[in-house]
């Protein structure tokens, strides 16, 4: 099978994951109907953002956690009907086999990179992984290792820091082991027992913290409402001025310090960085492909008369920013600044498209 046929099959099953702590990939695997990732990605959540070319962003409940392999299991959304994908049979891996590694790398959705298999068994963490050189990065966790027939032969989890393409799948019959134990179980939350990999649930948790079978200390997010993820500083700030202006604030998480929201036919994110700079860009239309001057001059125009925002073109997108300092941030001025923005990147959006010729955003769903 020819990569962009895998490409091509895979791009329906793939999702990306979000929670207060940042990104990650998953799959969906329509045999055990559930969605695989790795436990870091969701690690100390009981929900998290999900979506994907076919699936509405949307929560989504986290079903098992299991650390030892880390690997993780999230609630596949009523009504979808996605195409089955293949566990490799057999798991006959070999060095020099052709692997693609599909995901979203530091958020970038829907990624795919090709590369060998360098070595089929490599003891890590007491487990045996599969060396890859293909290249995988932070938000490839969670993502299909896919052959040359298109069938999954490992879960992409981890990296060496600093190594050059030094990638690690674990294989697949590790993820065929977890399904199967948990598919009694199927519904309910359970965690894998790292120690003795004893399968946990609320019903047999030893005194609300414990493993039954050892005593090994568990931590079941779903009983600890008060560890649930609240934001603090300037993060705290926002999401609050975004609640006041009627914004799903778990949905708009992209991580800590960064935020995504739709408002009408515009695309914000909102990103605050170490240097204590509040960065909100709205992602507004695409230059037209003729009459380009009339655009420009109005864009400059308008940048004389507003106040606390600009207009940029980035490559061929229309850009409308504004920013903040954390050290000057409050509640009101923040509030008055993410307000104008919301209002006026979707109003300029329909006066580009209308007027001036502009072309529609493209989208990585699309």
């Amino acid at each position: 099978m020819y990569a962009q046929q895998i490409i091509d099959r895979f791009q329906h099953v793939i999702i990306q994951i979000a929670t207060p702590q940042g990104t990650g990939t998953g799959f969906y695997v329509k045999s055990a109907n559930l969605i695989i990732t790795n436990d870091h990605v969701v690690k100390g959540n009981s929900e998290a953002v999900i979506s994907g070319r076919s699936i509405p962003k949307q929560l989504s409940q986290v079903f098992f956690n299991d650390a030892k392999y880390d690997l993780a299991f999230i609630k596949v959304p009523e009504g979808i009907d996605l195409p089955p994908i293949d566990l490799a049979r057999g798991h006959d891996v070999k060095e020099g086999d052709q692997v693609i590694a599909i995901g979203h790398p530091y958020g970038l959705n829907y990624t795919a990179t090709e590369g060998i298999v360098s070595k089929s068994k490599r003891l890590q963490r007491g487990l045996n992984y599969i060396q890859i050189d293909a290249a995988i990065n932070p938000g490839n966790s969670g993502g299909p290792l896919v052959n040359s027939t298109g069938d999954i032969i490992g879960v992409n989890t981890f990296i060496i820091a600093g190594g050059d393409n030094l990638g690690f799948a674990l294989p697949v019959e590790y993820l065929e082991e977890d399904i199967s134990g948990y598919s009694q179980y199927f519904g309910t939350y359970t965690q894998k027992c790292p120690s003795c990999g004893y399968f946990v649930t609320e019903q047999n948790l030893d005194g609300e913290e414990y493993c039954p079978n050892c005593g090994t200390k568990l931590d079941f997010p779903n009983l600890k409402p008060e560890s649930e993820y609240k934001p603090t500083g300037a993060s705290a700030v926002i999401e609050t001025i975004l609640e006041q202006l009627g914004k799903d604030v778990k949905l708009s998480r992209k991580g800590p310090y960064s935020w995504e929201i739709d408002e009408g036919s515009a695309k914000i994110y909102i990103n605050y960085n170490k240097d204590g700079f509040i960065v909100c860009d709205s992602l507004l239309c695409m230059l037209p492909k003729s009459n380009i001057g009339a655009m420009y001059e109005f864009l400059l125009r308008e940048n004389y008369n507003l106040e606390g925002m600009m207009f940029s073109v980035n490559n061929q997108d229309v850009v409308l920013s504004t920013f903040m300092y954390d050290q000057y941030l409050t509640y009101e001025t923040g509030l008055e600044n993410l307000k104008l923005l919301f209002a006026n990147a979707d109003k300029y959006d329909n006066i580009l498209l209308e007027k001036y010729g502009a072309q529609p955003r493209i989208t990585d769903e699309t």
